[in-house]
């Protein structure tokens, strides 16, 4: 499953440069899907959905950081574990429950990523 930010968050920034799949934002940022990636223009996401990785898209939050689920792999085929949680200074990275992923899954996303 993806991870997903709390609103315990203390906006202290610690996570963001973490990510290896610029998936990070702070409160009130506009994302684009080709930040940090491999994607651009016109495409279709592994869950489906139609978009332009070069549009701006609304802030997912506008009081703390936020993580976009689309572009989590939870470090899979990076890292051991979600670097975001690791050096979190109060443990509001934690998994989501609205976004359950299997590991196949979320190593697919991650090579859909970064096109590997």
């Amino acid at each position: 499953m993806a991870i997903k930010i709390t609103d315990e968050c203390i906006n202290c920034g610690a996570c963001e440069p973490e990510c290896p799949n610029n998936a990070i934002y702070e409160a009130s940022e506009e994302w684009r899907y080709s930040d940090g990636t491999a994607l651009s223009g016109k495409l279709v996401l592994p869950n489906g959905n139609a978009v332009n990785a070069d549009d701006s898209q609304e802030p997912v939050s506008d009081e703390y950081y936020f993580i976009v689920t689309d572009k989590c792999t939870e470090c899979k085929g990076f890292h051991d574990e979600p670097q975001c949680a690791a050096v979190c200074p109060v443990d509001c990275c934690v998994p989501d429950e609205a976004a359950v992923e299997t590991e196949e899954q979320l190593l697919n996303k991650q090579r859909f990523l970064h096109k590997e």
